[in-house]
């Protein structure tokens, strides 16, 4: 018997850095670079502070990183 299975919702909290994100989940970074934030400068920014900054929503940021393809990271 197959059953369908839907992958686990990525781990991300508003107060994980800008960093931690992309070191445990890589395929994000496009997100990133789309939505303007950079890990570079601001890298060490909680998720919540770097998203108020840009002036994003954090809901709409939360949504677009757990919905962001995992696909080949290498």
């Amino acid at each position: 018997m197959t059953t369908n299975t839907l992958p686990a919702p990525l781990a991300i909290t508003a107060d994980d850095t800008l960093n931690a994100i992309i070191a445990r989940y890589p395929h994000t970074l496009p997100v990133f670079q789309r939505l303007g934030l950079d890990s570079c400068c601001g890298g060490a920014l909680a998720l919540h502070t770097a998203a108020q900054h840009h002036q994003l929503d954090l809901a709409d940021v939360l949504a677009a990183l757990n919905a962001a393809p995992a696909g080949n990271t290498r």
